[in-house]
């Protein structure tokens, strides 16, 4: 699994807390990280993309990644089923490549509340962020055409 140690050698980024007010440029954020996969899987809906996050928005799950303090993307993980549920994981395309989703995603791992926890997410069929959760040990549970469900089980 990729090394965490290395966070000073990234762009300083910190997670907040998240609030109903960024409810609306995070639901933005997902149009614009999502469209091109969305629009290849056949699947893109301007007012869908947006609604679907709206609907299911939960602040208090959810961090706001910032960069220099100005909000660059969010990650959630909300409490299901006795284990967690990754999901509405965005980076805006800007601050893509940068080390930054691969230093989150480790960040929010090492929770000790996950330990001992199964965690889940699902993410489009084609995306390439398919590779950074194999990196960090999801494996396949089960897929369809448009999407791919992963897991990993956090050791304590």
């Amino acid at each position: 699994m990729p090394d965490s140690s290395s966070r000073s050698q990234l762009p300083q980024y910190e997670l907040q807390s998240a609030s109903i007010d960024d409810a609306n440029w995070i639901a933005e954020l997902r149009a614009l990280v999502l469209k091109d996969d969305l629009t290849r899987l056949n699947r893109y809906d301007e007012v869908r993309v947006r609604q679907r996050f709206l609907n299911s928005f939960q602040p208090d799950c959810t961090q706001v990644i910032t960069v220099h303090g100005l909000p660059v993307g969010c990650i959630a993980m909300r409490p299901e089923g006795g284990g967690y549920v990754l999901e509405h994981f965005y980076i805006h395309p800007d601050h893509q490549g940068k080390g930054i989703g691969s230093a989150v995603l480790a960040e929010v791992l090492s929770d000790t509340r996950l330990h001992g926890q199964t965690v889940t997410l699902n993410v489009l069929q084609g995306s390439s962020a398919r590779r950074l959760y194999e990196r960090y040990e999801f494996k396949l549970s089960e897929q369809d055409e448009v999407d791919v469900f992963m897991k990993r089980q956090i050791e304590a």
